[in-house]
């Protein structure tokens, strides 16, 4: 038997996001340190979980005890490493399932994934703690307000958003209150519920934070700053933006978004590595809570390992720190 502790790690997923995850899963299995973790990458899909065994073998996973089965010896697993975006990966499905057979994982617990994956709830939550957020509506697609209603309640431009999701997939900014019904045909296609939000003026910046050794550390933080309208799909994955890490900032700005990223993590009870996306608002020169991911993106063009680089981490540490942080609670 080996004697480094046996990791599962996870990627793909039920939603349109597994794309992401597979993306995530390069650089992930690039840079865990197999020297310290032996690791099985296990592939969730909605026809089987499965590991490709070294020969080429599809291998089921019992999902009885979360166990592989090689020619007769049994694999159990220390711990999971949680690479999957969206469902059910990111809302606390998986979480459920693993903390009731007793396995630790590297992600947030399954009332936080489930809170923060409800983009509505997230901000309703932030806003009771005092964190700065938009005015927002929350709708369903068996029942929802009009564009005349939405229009009249809050002041144009809106986002218009799945309330469940990421990766800006379904999401529209919408200045006219004629475009309305369209954006939220498109966002009703992705989720039966909808959040409209008013459209914040300011910086946008986004901050990586983790827990390491009991301590709460921020990650130097990054400025986003998009060719496209908004920071949609295209500008996330396709090149459309400029990402300046760490931002360019004063030192009162600075503070302000480590404190209140800090402050998230704690009010959320979040666990593992989360990304915070904010906008800044210079008017008020406080930031806005935009929304929480619970898995955020680790492939080529995403943010949390440029920030962990700029720390002066290899990902390589960090996911190992992630790893011990799950395995051992400190």
């Amino acid at each position: 038997m080996s004697e480094r502790p046996v990791i599962a790690f996870l990627t793909g997923g039920y939603s349109a996001e597994a794309e992401i995850s597979y993306k995530s899963a390069i650089t992930i299995e690039k840079n865990i340190d197999t020297d310290r973790f032996e690791v099985y990458k296990i592939d969730i899909r909605k026809d089987g979980w499965w590991h490709t065994a070294a020969n080429g073998d599809d291998i089921q996973v019992d999902r009885n005890d979360f166990s592989l089965n090689f020619h007769n010896q049994k694999v159990v697993f220390d711990g999971v490493f949680i690479g999957i975006h969206g469902t059910p990966g990111e809302d606390g499905k998986l979480q459920g399932y693993f903390d009731m057979i007793g396995l630790p994982y590297t992600t947030c617990d399954a009332a936080s994934s489930a809170l923060t994956f409800n983009k509505r709830y997230t901000v309703a939550v932030a806003a009771f703690a005092g964190i700065h957020v938009a005015r927002s509506l929350h709708l369903f697609s068996n029942r929802h307000a009009s564009a005349v209603s939405i229009a009249a309640q809050l002041n144009l431009p809106v986002f218009v958003k799945p309330n469940n999701g990421g990766s800006s997939i379904g999401m529209s900014k919408v200045n006219k209150a004629e475009d309305l019904p369209e954006a939220l045909e498109k966002a009703f296609l992705e989720d039966d519920q909808v959040l409209v939000e008013e459209f914040i003026e300011g910086r946008e910046f986004t901050i990586g934070v983790f827990r390491h050794k009991g301590d709460i550390v921020t990650l130097p933080f990054t400025e986003v700053i998009t060719k496209k309208e908004f920071f949609d799909f295209e500008a996330k994955y396709e090149g459309l933006s400029e990402e300046i890490t760490p931002a360019v900032v004063s030192d009162d700005i600075a503070e302000k978004v480590r404190q209140t990223a800090a402050k998230v993590y704690q009010v959320f009870n979040c666990s593992g590595v989360i990304r915070i996306d904010f906008i800044y608002n210079e008017a008020i020169g406080q930031p806005f809570l935009l929304e929480i991911n619970t898995v955020p993106g680790q492939s080529e063009a995403s943010i949390v390992p440029q920030q962990v680089n700029a720390m002066g981490w290899t990902l390589r540490d960090f996911y190992s720190a992630l790893l011990d942080e799950a395995l051992t609670g400190k």
